[in-house]
């Protein structure tokens, strides 16, 4: 098992990983540095290859798909996952090990956007989506978390080997923040200089596709998570909408003591009985949920006395 391992996913970045790979294994001098390619088709795998990283693949497309790959395969006492586009500084990788190796933290987050992100990012809508993906979440999940998207994180051993990767692409971060907020994960925030990619380096994020599915995956993880707190707005909204409905056919009824809209009626009694429907499925699913987390605190401990063990 590694002491420590940086974990680089990579696809077409021949003009960065090389400087990555060597900055990695300057500041981490008893790391190993692992290059996980992904279909690239320039020249990633012999730049990397050539600056002493260790090289895998991952032929399925996608960043999730890569790291579900990557904690399959690396055994470690602590992560480092940082992107082989060299916009995050290396520097600050020996805080982040020492607070997962000493400060037993779960994730550690290297949060841009309380440093030189919105300066140095030049496409603002990736800055107005990382600000709504980070409100919603912590709105959500009441939590504080500072940056949601960063792909710069640090793991502990426990975190890596129960964290299911359900997502292919780049909603993969916010799959982890939810998870580590959820099961009530230690957290832990390292502030990190983020500087745009070099001229030639193109990024492999879509503001507009990526995006959508970032905002599909908080509202899908927030139903599995909390399920009364989703099906419960429904519930909501629906006996609104019933009693609106109906509050007009109770003032005739009043007035004349007659019904003079069945049908209304009969739409207001269907809308209410879907209310109680969905607050009732809101508090099965929820003793589900709260069953998962018990289980899952369960196979914690099994992986943490495993590693004592080794």
């Amino acid at each position: 098992m590694d002491k420590i391992a940086v974990l680089i996913p990579c696809y077409n970045e021949e003009k960065t990983i090389a400087k990555v790979v060597r900055e990695a294994k300057q500041t981490l001098p008893e790391a190993v540095v692992y290059v996980y390619d992904n279909n690239s088709q320039d020249c990633t795998v012999e730049c990397a290859k050539e600056a002493g990283a260790v090289i895998r693949y991952e032929y399925m497309q996608g960043k999730g798909n890569v790291i579900r790959r990557m904690f399959r395969e690396i055994e470690a006492e602590c992560y480092i996952m940082v992107d082989g586009d060299d916009t995050y500084p290396m520097e600050c990788a020996r805080e982040m090990a020492d607070k997962v190796l000493h400060h037993n933290a779960d994730m550690v987050v290297g949060d841009r956007l309380s440093s030189t992100y919105f300066t140095e990012n030049k496409r603002p809508f990736h800055n107005f989506g990382n600000s709504i993906v980070r409100s919603s979440i912590n709105s959500l999940f009441n939590c504080n978390i500072k940056d949601i998207m960063t792909g710069y994180r640090a793991f502990s051993y426990g975190f890596v080997k129960t964290f299911p990767v359900l997502s292919t692409g780049f909603e993969i971060e916010t799959e982890m923040t939810i998870h580590a907020v959820y099961n009530n994960l230690q957290i832990e925030n390292v502030v990190v200089e983020y500087r745009d990619r070099p001229e030639g380096s193109e990024s492999k994020l879509n503001t507009f596709s990526d995006g959508y599915k970032v905002l599909r995956t908080i509202v899908k993880l927030y139903r599995d998570y909390k399920p009364f707190g989703f099906f419960g707005l429904f519930a909501a909204a629906l006996a609104v909408v019933s009693i609106a409905l109906f509050i007009p056919i109770l003032i005739s009824y009043i007035e004349t003591g007659l019904v003079l809209r069945f049908p209304t009626l009969f739409v207001c009694g269907f809308i209410g009985l879907a209310a109680i429907q969905s607050f009732f499925a809101g508090l099965i699913l929820s003793n589900m949920a709260l069953k998962n987390r018990r289980d899952f605190e369960y196979r914690y401990a099994l992986v943490m006395r495993n590693i004592k063990k080794d």
